[in-house]
């Protein structure tokens, strides 16, 4: 009997430690699983539920929810391998204000141009005559050819010289100045609160999201530095400057060799804006797949959404955000009518700001 004791009170110590230790592990797990984030939880959600700022009887976002209920579901036919799923989006009134009074680099140029008191005497007279144009533009409404590409060209002379760094800063401070048409909102924070929705949502579901901008690159990358836009540089496309170091002067990028003492600046030379057509050719090149969702908002994009929805292996969707709201936002109801005629033409989605959102901006924001 004294034997039995023996033998038996080991074993039941054992028992009695790995009971113990199952019980810590299940509370460590129960603890890990409520201190999650809500986005790694949030794909437990329905897209319906997730798109809460949207309209009930919004065709868009019906559309978009039958969608990706079809796409993530292993028994679909129209199923997509979470490796296919990507998904790309304009910036300029798809994602972020358009207009106010014009974009967001368009306005930063002519503050470096003509406002900030460290550089406007500096400033060459091209990048005055550019700026000037936009003023003129903003107060007139005139067209001018060719400005797009001159915009570009006046960015990088006139951003010559910072490091990759002193841009983003800049960019920063110009972000907490005041939007000139909205009361409460600052230049920084012209989001579309129901668009972040739609890239939760899509991210939820295991999309990759792509920002695919006309707008500078480094510009870009500022606006959504410090952002509710949770995306990491590499997913952020757009016009192009050149990039050079601080020691490398005029010798050419074959022949320097970057050393320990260098810094990537601004080279000062525009490469391409990514507009139109050059939208498909740098997916094609930084992305390296067809993407099978396109977001958008102008005949800009308007080849990306082709390209996106033509000869696709998969289903695929493009949208086109019509800017008819002319109370909560900058609306052009002419222009949201030519776009909303171009979607039944090629089959897009058009999102209407006016009926198909309950919010635009963020609480508080109203315009002037």
């Amino acid at each position: 009997m004294m034997k039995l004791k023996r033998i038996v009170s080991p074993i039941l110590i054992l028992l009695l430690a790995v009971s113990f230790l199952s019980g810590c592990s299940s509370a460590e797990d129960g603890a890990e699983q409520s201190a999650r984030p809500e986005a790694q939880t949030q794909a437990v959600k329905s897209a319906e539920e997730m798109l809460s700022l949207w309209t009930a009887d919004a065709k868009a976002k019906k559309e978009l929810v039958s969608y990706l209920n079809a796409v993530t579901d292993e028994a679909n036919k129209d199923f997509i391998p979470v490796e296919d799923r990507v998904a790309v989006f304009d910036l300029d009134g798809t994602l972020f204000c358009e207009t106010d009074p014009n974009y967001f680099d368009y306005t930063l140029l002519v503050y470096r141009v003509l406002e900030d008191p460290d550089y406007k005497d500096k400033a060459s007279d091209f990048e005055k005559e550019v700026a000037n144009k936009i003023v003129q533009q903003n107060e007139t409404g005139a067209k001018f050819e060719g400005l797009e590409v001159d915009h570009g060209k006046a960015v990088a002379s006139a951003f010559a010289g910072m490091t990759i760094e002193e841009f983003d800063a800049y960019i920063q401070q110009f972000k907490k100045l005041p939007m000139p048409g909205y009361n409460g909102m600052l230049r920084g924070d012209g989001w579309y609160q129901p668009m972040l929705e739609v890239v939760n949502c899509l991210q939820a579901y295991d999309f990759t999201v792509y920002v695919v901008s006309g707008t500078d690159r480094f510009i870009v990358r500022g606006i959504v530095n410090n952002s509710p836009l949770q995306l990491p540089p590499r997913q952020i496309i757009g016009s192009d400057e050149t990039v050079v170091t601080k020691d490398q002067g005029d010798e050419d990028g074959l022949e320097y060799v970057y050393d320990d003492n260098d810094e990537l600046i601004l080279g000062g030379e525009f490469v391409v804006k990514n507009l139109k057509m050059n939208k498909v050719a740098v997916i094609a090149q930084e992305i390296g797949q067809q993407p099978v969702l396109s977001f958008g908002n102008s005949t800009g994009d308007s080849s990306m959404a082709e390209y996106v929805t033509s000869d696709n292996a998969y289903r695929s969707l493009a949208f086109m955000l019509c800017c008819d709201d002319t109370v909560r936002e900058n609306g052009n109801e002419e222009k949201a009518q030519k776009m909303a005629d171009l979607c039944a033409e090629f089959d897009w989605i058009p999102i209407s700001m006016k009926n198909d959102w309950t919010t635009i901006y963020a609480d508080g924001v109203t315009r002037k």
